[in-house]
């Protein structure tokens, strides 16, 4: 929305807000009746979160070599009910973006971008630097997630052609209650082929954090240990890329691969993750579907060895269509210790409708360690304490989603989906867990 424009100075408004009516049945399989009878959770529930996201920026043009820009922003979310994770009528309003920035041209084709403040920024393909900023719980709109924006930024890009490089400081916008005094830096650069392929290579260091890691116990017997503060500390190297459109006998068929390695200077750790895509689109076909195949793994922690190899996924997008392992499941399993097969059918009928089918076959890497955070810590019939799961396989996710631009600003998003637990998620109640099924729709209004 433009505000104001005259001379070198340009204001203008921003405005998007949301409402989300989700229902679910037998979350997270009902573990819950099994696992801590006890707790009162009820897997069954529905609720209606919204938010709106106010907002305004500028840019001031002070000559080809500079132009001053900076935006503020807020969001302000509630949910009415109870959510997924037992935590209802609630919200919170907090700052988004508050950042000021300088770019320009400083010849021999090199331009610089530099900002200081709260704002977004998504490294590669949101592997490990996506999502600064934590939604839901106290703050409400768990589904909708509308915070994004790293609480403390200092980002400095400097561009050549089709060459980028970021350097970069982040402190995550983390809820309160669970704060851990995460800072990060690192440097991110990127090469964009004209043709539309790309190829980068990211490299983070946990600077500062409290957040601690478990590690499974000897032989997989056992509670995890659990080590506080051991992310700081954490190094990891990312390669991520993706063909040009290709020709002859590969016409219409794309491919990406993302590999990621991690260490520490602090602890004894190896871990490493990956993923690889193949996507095809049928462009004679009516409706112009496309077919995406892919393999995405996540090491978990080895407990036949001294050296903790649970990845650490740090801030990924974890939306279906970027780094979800699952729909339903990713609430569940973050990227770590997990595997996942994946199917995704995507076809328009119209401009202005969109369809997307997205299956997921979901495993463990390591039996007997912890698959998420070591939650599943349990002591099984025989009074054994058993930590992670005793079959690989956890779940089978199926979600069907449809999406309608209504017009230029409002757009509608509705979806359906079904988890199957695994034999791992079986192992667990001893015998057959429920299917998981739950369904949502919305109204995101953007200006």
């Amino acid at each position: 929305m433009l505000f104001y424009a005259q001379d070198r100075l340009t204001v203008r408004g921003h405005l998007q807000f949301g409402l989300n009516a989700v229902a679910e049945r037998n979350l997270f399989w009902d573990l819950a009746t099994t696992t801590n009878p006890g707790s009162g959770f009820d897997p069954d529930t529905e609720w209606l979160e919204g938010y709106i996201k106010p907002g305004v920026s500028f840019e001031h043009r002070a000559g080809p070599a500079a132009t001053l820009y900076g935006k503020l922003s807020a969001v302000s979310s509630y949910t009415w009910g109870t959510e997924a994770f037992d935590t209802g009528d609630t919200g919170e309003t907090t700052l988004e973006e508050a950042y000021l920035a300088l770019r320009g041209d400083i010849g021999a084709g090199l331009s610089y971008d530099l900002s200081l403040g709260a704002r977004e920024l998504t490294l590669g393909t949101g592997m490990l630097i996506a999502n600064g900023a934590t939604s839901g719980f106290e703050r409400g709109a768990l589904k909708f997630g509308p915070r994004k924006a790293w609480e403390r930024a200092a980002i400095g890009r400097l561009s050549s052609g089709n060459i980028s490089g970021t350097a970069f400081f982040l402190d995550p916008n983390e809820l309160p209650s669970t704060d851990g005094g995460n800072e990060l830096a690192g440097l991110d650069l990127r090469f964009d082929d004209p043709a539309g392929g790309y190829l980068g290579a990211t490299y983070v260091d946990v600077l500062a954090s409290d957040t601690p890691y478990p590690q499974a116990a000897p032989d997989g017997s056992g509670a995890p240990t659990v080590t506080p503060g051991a992310r700081e500390g954490t190094r990891t190297l990312g390669f991520y890329g993706q063909t040009n459109p290709l020709g002859g006998a590969l016409e219409n068929w794309s491919f990406t691969g993302e590999v990621a390695y991690q260490w520490s200077d602090q602890i004894d750790l190896e871990a490493w993750a990956g993923r690889v895509t193949a996507g095809y689109t049928f462009a004679d076909v009516a409706w112009s579907p496309s077919l995406t195949l892919g393999y995405q793994t996540f090491s978990g922690d080895d407990p036949d060895t001294a050296t903790l190899e649970r990845f650490d996924p740090l801030y990924y997008q974890g939306s279906p269509s970027a780094w979800a392992t699952g729909s339903k499941s990713a609430s569940t399993f973050i990227n770590s210790n997990v595997n996942a097969l994946t199917a995704a059918l995507r076809f328009q009928p119209s401009p202005a409708d969109t369809w997307t089918v997205r299956y997921a076959h979901i495993r463990a890497n390591e039996l007997g360690s912890p698959v998420q955070f070591g939650q599943a810590t349990r002591v099984d019939v025989d009074g054994n304490v058993v930590s992670g799961v005793t079959d690989a396989h956890l779940a089978d996710d199926l979600f069907v989603e449809y999406s309608r631009i209504i017009n230029r600003n409002t757009f509608l998003t509705a979806g359906l989906s079904v988890s199957f637990p695994g034999a791992g998620i079986d192992d667990v109640v001893g015998g057959s867990a429920d299917t998981w099924t739950g369904g949502f729709v919305n109204v995101v209004v953007n200006f």
